[in-house]
């Protein structure tokens, strides 16, 4: 599978195959005469991209680079991807923090708003099975830009990054809710969604397809696991 280019002046590296997918959502082999059941693709991630990125992006690669260095973090940035004309920076698990800080305080950078943080589960990618997202926005300079931190299951820990944007208390909870990322310095680390004693991730990809009755007007509504089977 070839990925589409990243942009006009960004070199990229062939995307990286970290899983096989057999079927729709992983079930394949039942008598539904779809076809959802024999579709065969690819998990393919980007390539890391060269410089030049193109435009903007170059300024802000460059100025996150000094301002990096000038902190003691010049291996910060672990790669960069320029993909679909949007530019994601991976940051080394350890620094997340400390890169946050410069991306807002920096007079180059100035990302002030931090408009959501996500997570991505790729249970098949050995020792980087979890991903958080951060979304980041200069109102300063008009410019979007992602960090992304990847985590290994089985030490699921990373810092958070409450203290530069408090807009991610939120946004943090619910990635620990539905992943369990755990990140470590959020004030109050909590499931946010799902009840406190809700047993499990819903949102990883190991999460069971079943579920608990649902009571609907009366009626009771079984799980999907129980509703129907074609075998």
């Amino acid at each position: 599978m070839t990925l589409e280019p990243t942009g006009p002046d960004a070199a990229t590296a062939p995307g990286e195959v970290i899983a096989r997918r057999e079927g729709m959502f992983g079930v394949h082999g039942t008598g539904d005469t779809s076809g959802y059941g024999g579709l065969s693709t690819h998990v393919e991630l980007p390539g890391a991209s060269t410089p030049p990125y193109g435009g903007w992006m170059d300024e802000v690669a460059t100025a996150l680079q000094a301002a990096a260095a000038a902190a003691g973090v010049e291996s910060a940035v672990e790669k960069v991807v320029v993909y679909r004309g949007e530019i994601t920076f991976f940051i080394r698990r350890e620094d997340i923090a400390a890169v946050a800080k410069l991306l807002r305080d920096d007079v180059l950078l100035r990302f002030e708003l931090c408009s959501g943080v996500s997570g991505v589960h790729y249970p098949d990618d050995a020792g980087r099975e979890l991903h958080a997202v951060y979304h980041l926005l200069s109102m300063t300079h008009n410019r979007r830009i992602r960090l992304e931190v990847t985590i290994p299951d089985a030490d699921p820990h990373v810092d958070s990054v409450c203290a530069t944007y408090p807009t991610a208390d939120w946004h943090e909870r619910e990635t620990f809710d539905f992943f369990g990322i755990i990140f470590d310095g959020h004030p109050a680390l909590t499931r946010i969604q799902m009840p406190d004693d809700w047993p499990g991730h819903p949102q990883r990809k190991d999460y069971p397809l079943g579920g608990i009755p649902v009571e609907y007007k009366g009626a009771t509504v079984p799980p999907p696991d129980e509703r129907r089977s074609y075998n």
